[in-house]
């Protein structure tokens, strides 16, 4: 059974008096990575689907009620990168295995998706994301060697990382969904720093490889009006058009981007500057 919830928009300046239990029952995932469950979190803005898929036996996707549709992909497009063992995407009887950070994007129309483990003892962990699609493209694998790879940050100001661009115009066809994972390097911390937002689309940050007994930060809220949340490693933050997203650990750690909205130029943003954050 694939289980869901639902989660609508929320304007900044009722954000600006939420409390700590309003600002993670509204923005925070936490609910993720669940053995032998499909989980998905639909969020009202731009109509985004995150979530997971642990197979310790076969999982069938499933569509959910807000879709009213008659299987999920029927007017949807999807990304999936496995952040646990090995395992396989099974699309209309095309078989498709993901390694370690492997992503794949799978196009609209595909109507059967099943989930599996090699090793169901030591599962695959699929994190999810969707958003709506006008037209169909084709599947494609991605492996974390293939992605496009940008180094950004310093040492210096403890923001070192790489970021691998994976679902995005580049390298993949879309409708509008765009994913890739940023790891940061040893000794770093801060993760999109300077800050930003991008008014014309939404996003989702998803933890990963964060050292037990560690944790990340992550700031979002208006630049004149921050807030912050205590993330622990598999767990995800809807990040608001309006709402800058920035995170800083503990440790190093890496992180999972995924967003859709009205343009795909990734470097399309509205950068805040750090003298300017309050």
């Amino acid at each position: 059974m694939t289980k869901y919830s639902s989660r609508y928009a929320s304007n900044p300046q009722a954000v600006k008096q939420y409390d700590t239990k309003q600002l993670r029952d509204e923005f925070l995932i936490d609910n993720l990575m669940e053995e032998g469950e499909i989980i998905l979190t639909y969020s009202h803005y731009d109509r985004y689907i995150a979530g997971s898929a642990v197979p310790t036996i076969p999982l069938k996707l499933e569509t959910i009620d807000p879709l009213k549709a008659n299987y999920f992909l029927e007017r949807r497009e999807m990304g999936i990168i496995n952040v646990g063992a090995n395992g396989t995407i099974v699309i209309d009887g095309i078989s498709y295995e993901l390694g370690f950070k492997d992503a794949l994007y799978i196009g609209s129309g595909n109507k059967d998706i099943l989930f599996k483990s090699e090793d169901p003892k030591n599962p695959a962990k699929f994190y999810i994301n969707s958003a709506p699609a006008h037209t169909s493209y084709p599947t494609k694998k991605v492996s974390l060697a293939e992605a496009n790879k940008l180094e950004l940050g310093s040492m210096e100001t403890a923001n070192h990382r790489t970021v691998n661009q994976m679902i995005i115009g580049s390298v993949v066809t879309t409708c509008q969904l765009q994913m890739g994972m940023t790891e940061l390097r040893p000794g770093s911390v801060w993760n999109t720093m300077p800050a930003h937002v991008h008014d014309r689309r939404m996003e989702v940050y998803f933890y990963l490889d964060i050292p037990e007994n560690q944790a990340v930060c992550h700031f979002m809220g208006e630049p004149q009006e921050t807030r912050h949340l205590w993330m622990q490693n598999h767990q995800a933050v809807i990040s608001p058009p309006w709402s800058i997203h920035s995170g800083s650990g503990t440790s190093n750690y890496s992180f999972i981007w995924g967003m859709a909205g009205e343009n795909l130029d990734y470097g399309d943003m509205d950068v805040c500057k750090i003298t300017d954050l309050r």
